[in-house]
């Protein structure tokens, strides 16, 4: 379930990214923690996502959030870059992990399966495309709860 100040954090935040030449990958709002923590993964558009963009997305996010008092009471901020092993979501990250090995987890069942194991071919619109020991396999997006990079170590 989203929390209810999601939709109005994600359009002062996106914005501010955008002036920053940042996308924002992930945005969640962590009501159960004390204080809460708003979590936002950035990316740099233009290169490697560093320390300092981290800062200014900070600083500009939470003067932001402050002044137009979206959170109503203490909370705590952070900011950082995707990691390798966190979930796959931009068009971006499909194109330059192509056949990277990958888990895809379904909501419901596919073909008797909820998790694929396969090296990522792409997706569209309908589909994400893997390739499993030489068969391709194409599961719908509208039941795939999460694409995560295979963690091989």
């Amino acid at each position: 379930m989203t929390h209810p100040l999601l939709p109005n954090i994600t359009e002062i935040a996106e914005p501010i990214a955008q002036e920053l030449n940042l996308e924002i990958v992930n945005l969640g709002f962590l009501a159960h923690k004390n204080p809460p923590v708003l979590r936002v993964d950035i990316r740099n558009l233009s290169g490697d996502t560093s320390l300092d963009d981290c800062e200014k997305m900070s600083r500009l996010l939470e003067e932001t959030l402050d002044t137009n008092n979206i959170i109503p009471s203490a909370y705590v901020l952070e900011i950082s870059s995707p990691g390798i092993g966190e979930n796959l979501s931009s068009e971006r990250e499909f194109i330059s992990f192509k056949g990277f090995p990958v888990i895809v987890e379904t909501n419901t069942e596919y073909k008797k399966r909820t998790q694929w194991a396969g090296n990522l071919q792409g997706r569209d619109e309908k589909a994400i495309h893997i390739n499993c020991k030489g068969k391709m396999v194409a599961i719908p997006r509208e039941i795939v709860k999460q694409v995560k990079l295979e963690n091989k170590e």
